[in-house]
């Protein structure tokens, strides 16, 4: 019976150990088949031939809306659109693959899915506005060039300092907007009527647009002493208070550089390190 019984049991772990080989193997093939899917889509060529297909495809968008060239050629632009699109969408398909779960904790992975995902959005009557967001598509040039990546970044990196001058920027504009109303809204009730009005010239001259014959001199027909007024708002705001974005956001793109420098630098080291390891572990190889 205990010979009996062994031979039972014997082709059963055989089995068992077969089912696992199966497994192992078919594990292996799906690491392999990923690796390859990786290296595919993050070659250099595949990136470039991406970004072409984002340039043209903003460019065939640009031409949808010329009655001439759709006209002569609107089947054409229809075509290169699905194209376009189906070649975003298997990009996105296979980086789901490859990076399952990872997919999604990249920024710009999640800025790629949901402009890809707004093109597959119905675009029929009453949804022009769906089809003007088709253009948003160019946007991925973003994503897709590593210098925009980098103003991007640096641009995010900013915003914390720049919430300090835009609260010092709206001090001076409701303070000003006040002095505004109150000197000069009984004679201009349509620039300096309230300060909603105030707030709205004040920016008008902020941005030096017709601030001086549209809005200052006239103004200065009625007030002589005006200009002490505007001339010191519009150094404040034009000049000093903008002139701190501009700083804050090159700061900020230093700030960024400076890091992908080090982290290249850090992965060059690394790189060298490994090297090393490999050269002692073979001459390790041929002494034994």
């Amino acid at each position: 019976m205990a010979n009996l019984n062994r031979r039972i049991k014997n082709p059963r772990k055989g089995e068992v150990v077969h089912t696992s080989e199966v497994d192992e193997s078919s594990e292996q093939e799906e690491q392999a088949t990923e690796k390859c899917l990786k290296t595919f889509i993050e070659s250099a060529k595949i990136q470039n031939f991406i970004l072409g297909v984002i340039i043209l495809n903003a460019i065939v968008l640009g031409l949808e809306t010329s009655e001439n060239a759709v006209k002569h050629a609107g089947n054409l632009l229809a075509v290169l659109d699905k194209i376009a699109i189906g070649i975003f969408i298997a990009e996105i398909a296979i980086k789901l693959i490859v990076y399952r779960v990872g997919f999604f904790k990249d920024g710009w992975n999640l800025f790629d899915f949901f402009i890809v995902a707004a093109a597959l959005l119905p675009a029929g009557e009453g949804t022009s506005v769906l089809r003007a967001l088709r253009i948003m598509r160019a946007f991925r040039l973003m994503s897709a060039v590593p210098s925009m990546r980098l103003v991007i970044q640096a641009m995010l990196n900013a915003i914390p300092g720049m919430a300090s001058v835009v609260a010092l920027l709206a001090l001076v504009f409701y303070v000003g907007a006040v002095m505004a109303t109150v000197l000069f809204g009984e004679q201009f009730q349509d620039w300096f009527g309230s300060i909603g009005a105030s707030l709205y010239s004040l920016f008008q001259i902020m941005t030096l647009e017709s601030w001086s014959m549209g809005i200052v001199r006239p103004v200065m027909e009625v007030f002589p002493y005006a200009w002490m007024f505007f001339v010191p708002f519009i150094l404040c705001t034009s000049f000093a208070v903008l002139n701190l974005f501009i700083a804050i956001i090159v700061n900020a793109m230093d700030d960024v550089q400076k890091t992908e420098n080090n982290g290249a630098v850090s992965t060059g080291d690394i790189a060298l390190e490994l090297k090393k390891i490999r050269n002692e572990m073979m001459r390790l190889k041929k002494r034994m």
